[in-house]
């Protein structure tokens, strides 16, 4: 069991974990556009056009498979955090944040977290910034966490 950089080859796996957490936590508080939006987000293609960009790509993997994957976009902006749904309350989320943390090039990381998921960003340490908002169908709430000084 380890966090490690996601490879193209992981691509397939990673976009059925993400899609899995989403479709059992999150798409039935959205409308269908939301769920059309994140559905892009987490493809194959989607995932492979953000690796080639400014963004770390984690994922975790058991038994030779992935069943946890994160983003940090930019070194400040937590892009996803998806476990599984039969690996979750393994700490695999957790692993995968202080992975996260220790990539973070800002004193302060954000997230658009899904409003399902506001209690365990709590757990990690973030704190509500403001209103609850919704963009191309995907309802979320601006949180950040203080982090250790970067120098």
């Amino acid at each position: 069991m380890a966090v490690r950089a996601l490879l193209e080859a992981d691509l397939e796996q990673a976009s059925r974990v993400c899609m899995a957490a989403f479709m059992g936590a999150v798409a039935e508080s959205l409308p269908p556009l939301g769920i059309e939006t994140f559905s892009r987000i987490a493809s194959v293609e989607g995932l492979r056009a953000r690796m080639a960009q400014d963004n770390v790509m984690l994922g975790y993997v058991q038994d030779d498979r992935i069943v946890g994957v994160a983003e940090l976009k930019q070194g400040r902006h937590v892009a996803m955090l998806f476990v599984n749904p039969a690996a979750q309350q393994q700490g695999i989320g957790k692993a995968l944040m202080a992975a996260m943390i220790e990539q973070a090039r800002v004193e302060v990381l954000t997230v658009s977290a899904s409003l399902s998921s506001v209690p365990a960003y709590e757990r990690y340490g973030f704190a509500c910034t403001g209103d609850a908002a919704e963009s191309s169908g995907l309802r979320y709430q601006p949180m950040e966490m203080r982090v250790a000084s970067r120098a």
